[in-house]
């Protein structure tokens, strides 16, 4: 070891894997140096350990190099901490699916040999929880993206009140007795409300994802536990099939269930207030979504619904064009599907009051890195263009941050606030 640096030999050694292993990741662009010497030899750091575990975890587990690439990769403790709970929370559902496996597969072993006969449907069921190995992955890179761009706007934003905070802040929780989110992510908006007002109220809180569902119980259950409704969680964080499959009636608290707002389970005026936050532009029928929402509302109800504007966070597609004009960082302008500019038009079909109201604030980013990160963490087709191109395109974000003494980024967002009375 030198100077606080080891050669790719010594790094090897440390860590007990092959030389090659260490020169095939540098290679790849997943692992590169911490620093190269004047003799050209390629030297690591500590912080390079922290990068290895993850990598080799997440092969482990089933990623790609070409997912693990297109991952955030930050050496903070803040970074390495919620890495490490991450895949611990990946190893828990693989666990558990390993689990179901094994029990198909056994069953399936006893059907066979006693009955000599093979039950094709449960050979499909087979091939079922198989292909549920892809969800899993899928559910954990959407995780850690949600998280990269929760952790950009909490870092640089300019406004003291977060968009969480804001979001809850207009919520009128006396006037809301049945709660009812869609799309709710990983379950932030709920650290934001105090937790006896959560704790005096029925609210059910639902994604379309399972996987989503189950990482907001987890996290809220380890947060709010006093407002979680008896028997929703087990010690693992975990809900239940029967609270996956909303079974759980009457208590006030928090509630978690799988539904698509499309086709919600709900009886007719079920809710005093439905929320979605950033969730309408995802929906393949809008117009049919708002009328399952106003089917649920009882009269004098309020619909809370937020969006983003065209100049939404612009700054950052100029600069990723900048450097390459092939990148676009979504397959569709999400707020042309449903935004602040074309919102109100779609709500008052179905809704008689609309009232727009818009979150004040603006990113001043002063580091490459959360910028990378965030970029790497977009739905488009960045990947393929920076993957290999990541510490080029982390100098060009450096430089631009150097001449501008930080870069400021447009935030271009709000709620509509929608409401029908009962003569409508």
């Amino acid at each position: 070891m030198q100077n606080g640096y080891y050669t790719s030999g010594e790094f090897a050694r440390k860590a007990n894997v092959t030389i090659r292993t260490i020169r095939f990741y540098d290679k790849q662009g997943i692992l590169k140096p911490s620093k190269v010497g004047e003799n050209g030899y390629r030297l690591y750091s500590d912080e390079d350990f922290g990068r290895l575990q993850r990598i080799l975890s997440l092969r482990y587990l089933g990623f790609s190099l070409d997912e693990i690439m297109a991952m955030p990769m930050g050496d903070d403790a803040e970074d390495v901490t919620r890495s490490l709970a991450m895949q611990k929370d990946l190893i828990r559902k693989r666990i558990r699916h390993l689990e179901s496996m094994n029990q198909a597969l056994e069953d399936t072993e006893r059907m066979v040999g006693g009955s000599r006969q093979v039950d094709w449907s449960r050979i499909l069921h087979l091939i079922h929880l198989t292909n549920m190995e892809h969800a899993v992955v899928e559910q954990y890179k959407s995780a850690v993206n949600i998280d990269v761009r929760i952790g950009l706007h909490r870092r640089f934003s300019h406004n003291p009140v977060s968009w969480f905070a804001w979001l809850a802040s207009q919520i009128d929780f006396e006037a809301s007795k049945d709660i009812l989110e869609l799309g709710c992510g990983n379950g932030e908006l709920w650290q934001h409300v105090e937790p006896k007002l959560i704790a005096s109220r029925r609210i059910d809180v639902t994604d379309v994802s399972e996987g989503m569902v189950e990482d907001a119980a987890a996290r809220l259950g380890a947060l709010l536990p006093e407002v979680l409704r008896p028997g929703l969680a087990g010690a693992a964080g975990r809900i239940s099939a029967e609270t996956a499959a909303g079974k759980e009636n009457g208590a006030a608290g928090l509630r978690f269930r799988v539904e698509d707002c499309q086709k919600l389970s709900y009886d007719d005026a079920s809710f005093d207030a439905v929320i979605a936050n950033h969730v309408l532009f995802y929906v393949k029928d809008i117009p049919q979504a708002l009328r399952e929402v106003r089917r649920v509302l009882r009269p004098g109800g309020v619909f809370y619904c937020s969006t983003y504007g065209s100049r939404h966070m612009k700054e950052i597609t100029s600069l990723v064009q900048e450097f390459d004009p092939r990148i676009t960082l979504s397959d569709v302008a999400l707020y042309e599907l449903f935004g602040l500019e074309n919102g109100r038009a779609m709500l008052e079909e179905s809704f008689s009051q609309v009232e727009q109201r818009l979150y004040d604030d603006y990113l001043l980013v002063d580091e490459a890195e959360p910028l990378l990160d965030y970029i790497l963490s977009c739905h488009g087709n960045q990947g393929e263009y920076l993957n290999q191109r990541k510490d080029e395109f982390r100098r060009f974000l450096q430089k631009k941050i150097e001449e501008k003494g930080g870069i400021r980024i447009t935030k271009m967002a709000g709620m509509f606030v929608c409401r029908f009375s009962e003569i409508d």
